[in-house]
């Protein structure tokens, strides 16, 4: 009995023999934890302090209202599904009229936006806020004009009285206030996970593999560009070295200067198809490409799985979110518009 009690402490200890220094060098290279202080998680996430219990609720029924699409019938969901790891797993989004996005762009995940340094493909957004009003007036998406939004929301005296209750009985319900509303909810779609338990000194919190594989993630060159608390989320050149093989689909070729943001590895494995035109379905295929492309290497099959199963720790846990329902429209409310 001693002897396979002191076997099984061999076997925990191995497993964890270089949890620490590993740790210690995945900061050193710019990975970040989620802080498990909600005071520091905070200072991240509303810098501005613009959370409220208030305005989360209604920035939640906000992201689900179908009515702020011209059509009636796209919400800021139809696109970044909650529940399908905040995309719509399509290679292009589908929006207004069921026109595949005319670029061919793919639809980014939402949770953990909050940590991005820029929004968009091409980084044209700084904050979620921001972002929020782009979709909603796209042709391409929900096709809306600020002023039918505003038009809509203040048509449905429920809502205004929602505002009024997140804002103050002076609050002006126009575009702006809307838009920012719903990024004010997207703040909040943070999902910790293993591996940032891993960081946060819980040497047990990732298997032997799963360390491999991050350690296999840095000598490999992936964090780089894939580090921060999001994984990504900032602005690098695309490609860098290489071409990208499917680069022929979609006419998008970044910002002005070719740079393109940097996805996210959090809940990577929920998040397929890949790149920003959804191309590469394989989550190892992906990682290939991206060897390829940004680092000059092949990255061998072997080498792909143990970043992959890595990469399956970063899977985190998201936030309960009950699907709201909506306030009546009235005979005010502008009609569904299909054209």
């Amino acid at each position: 009995m001693k002897m396979s009690k002191i076997i099984a402490a061999s076997l925990v200890a191995s497993s964890v023999l270089f949890a620490g220094p590993l740790a210690d060098k995945a900061k050193s290279m710019g990975l970040q934890a989620i802080p498990t202080d909600k005071a520091e998680l905070l200072k991240m996430t509303d810098p501005n302090g613009t959370i409220t219990p208030e305005r989360v609720e209604l920035g939640k029924r906000l992201y689900f209202e179908p009515r702020l699409s011209k059509s009636g019938i796209i919400s800021c969901n139809t696109c970044h599904n909650l529940g399908l790891g905040g995309t719509d797993g399509a290679p292009a989004a589908v929006g207004h009229m069921w026109v595949a996005n005319p670029h061919h762009l793919n639809s980014p995940t939402v949770y953990n936006a909050v940590f991005f340094k820029s929004q968009f493909w091409d980084g044209r957004s700084p904050h979620l806020e921001d972002q929020a009003q782009g979709p909603m007036q796209a042709a391409p998406e929900m096709a809306s004009p600020a002023s039918l939004v505003v038009d809509r929301i203040n048509s449905i005296p429920a809502y205004v009285e929602e505002f009024k209750k997140a804002y103050g009985d002076d609050v002006k319900v126009d575009f702006e206030t809307i838009t920012s509303t719903i990024g004010i909810f997207e703040r909040t779609l943070v999902t910790p996970s293993r591996y940032d338990e891993f960081l946060n000194g819980k040497d047990d919190a990732l298997t032997k593999e799963e360390q491999e594989g991050l350690k296999v993630f840095m000598d490999q060159g992936c964090a780089s560009c894939h580090s921060g608390v999001a994984l990504g989320g900032t602005m690098m050149p695309f490609p860098m070295v290489k071409p990208y093989k499917f680069a022929n689909v979609g006419d998008f070729k970044g910002d002005k200067n070719g740079m393109v943001k940097v996805p996210t590895l959090r809940n990577v494995t929920e998040t397929a198809p890949y790149f920003h035109n959804g191309q590469i379905w394989s989550l190892a295929e992906a990682v290939q490409e991206m060897g390829r492309t940004q680092l000059g290497k092949d990255i061998s099959d072997a080498d792909a799985e143990k970043i992959v199963t890595f990469m399956k720790a970063l899977k985190g846990t998201k936030p309960e979110i009950t699907y709201p329902q909506f306030p009546e429209s009235t005979a005010t409310t502008p009609k569904p518009d299909f054209k």
